[in-house]
């Protein structure tokens, strides 16, 4: 497997979370239903993730926020599921594995994404 790209966000949780109350369509336009049922510093993170993501992805116009979820398996792992703007830049690229690695403590929330292909 070869690395195609990578990517770090961080996000401070407090600040986050006065933005959300601040803007309350927010939350609906950065987040899927089942993301938006979250705990703040879960948001927070979720964010980062997302950020994280563009920037491996090489930050191109036209993503769609709802079009990189992330989902958390049995285990509690997070990991994204892909469609529509997101699914088509990772394709483009030739991505055939995200790996995804999320963190909160502090009151800062981070992120780091891996593109393979």
């Amino acid at each position: 497997m070869t690395v195609i790209g990578v990517g770090i966000d961080v996000c401070d949780v407090d600040r986050f979370g006065a933005t959300l109350e601040r803007t309350p369509r927010l939350r609906q336009r950065l987040f899927t239903p089942a993301e938006a049922e979250r705990p703040l510093a879960s948001l927070a993170a979720r964010f980062a993730a997302k950020e994280a993501l563009a920037k491996a992805l090489g930050a191109p116009t036209g993503l769609a926020w709802h079009d990189a979820e992330v989902v958390s398996e049995a285990s509690g792992r997070p990991r994204f599921e892909l469609r529509g703007t997101v699914q088509d830049r990772a394709k483009e690229l030739g991505v055939t594995s995200v790996h995804l690695s999320l963190s909160h403590d502090a009151g800062i929330a981070s992120a780091m994404v891996v593109l393979e292909g």
